[in-house]
């Protein structure tokens, strides 16, 4: 029993120090992992820190310095890059409220809705399109801007207040052109200001305002006229499927087929688009 007792007793030695070996080396290979990754963390450290020197060695320098005021040509590039900046920012609403693109915008909205398709075609599709058809409705106005104010100016003919002056010429006449007088008789009766004796006096705070809205009502009477035919359609098809009992099938699923190959048999794009241009006199 004795010497069963002094076996068991060498066993658990034996197995306790072989125990203790193990926990040393695991305790060694996991400085030794520790102490590799901060060494490569230190090298990746000291790598992106150089190619920042770098960067910032390579960059250059911009800086804006204000004169002090004692002369007064010091400031006049300052003053033309602000009115070039103001000129890009107002740019969006010149192009939605002094050209013809408002008008064939919510035109083409007008005809996606009739047809019954909300997003067919897409926004950017109708974007773009009406961006194209304004370039062409406004190419003569833009060709007048460009030969009377931009080309002078460059060639440093002209002042900037005269290059604006001439400029907006061939766009007040533009507008001018399409104004409804009752929107402008309008807004002389909330400004109060006396009447011009032509069209040329016509003040411009006074002209685009007018123009917009008369954009819009033209806008949507053509929109009326290019919904007359497929409401007919829509209603022919209502009244077929209610005479024959068949309440259940949405009208929309036999109209839309019938409206679109009528658009396409009457070459409804071409249509639409001579129509748009031609409106605009």
């Amino acid at each position: 029993m004795r010497s069963l007792f002094y076996l068991k007793i060498i066993l658990i030695s034996i197995l306790f120090f072989s125990l203790n070996v193990y926990a040393q080396k695991e305790n060694v290979n996991t400085q030794n992992n520790s102490n590799k990754i901060d060494k490569n963390w230190q090298k990746e450290n000291a790598n992106v820190q150089n190619k920042i020197n770098l960067n910032q060695n390579q960059m250059p320098i911009f800086s804006v310095n204000i004169a002090n005021g004692e002369n007064q040509d010091d400031f006049v590039p300052a003053l033309k890059v602000l009115a070039i900046l103001t000129l890009l920012t107002f740019g969006p609403a010149i192009l939605l409220l002094m050209s013809s693109f408002t008008r064939i915008l919510i035109v083409l909205s007008f005809l996606r809705q009739a047809l019954g398709t909300p997003t067919m075609p897409p926004n950017q599709i109708l974007i773009a399109l009406s961006l194209f058809l304004t370039y062409f409705v406004m190419s003569p106005t833009i060709t007048k801007i460009y030969d009377s104010a931009i080309v002078p100016y460059m060639q440093k003919d002209i002042t900037t207040q005269q290059a604006l002056d001439v400029g907006q010429k061939p766009l007040h006449d533009f507008m001018m052109l399409q104004v409804k007088t009752d929107d402008l008789k309008l807004f002389y009766q909330m400004s109060k200001l006396d009447r011009p004796s032509t069209k040329e006096d016509v003040p411009m705070r006074i002209l685009v305002p007018s123009f917009v809205i008369s954009e819009l009502k033209t806008a949507f009477q053509i929109g009326f006229l290019v919904y007359l035919p497929f409401i007919v359609i829509d209603m022919i098809v209502s009244s077929v499927l209610m005479a024959m009992g068949m309440m259940m099938l949405p009208p929309t699923v036999v109209s839309l087929p019938l409206k679109l190959i009528l658009f396409v048999v009457v070459d409804g794009w071409s249509l639409l688009a001579g129509s748009l241009i031609k409106s605009f006199n």
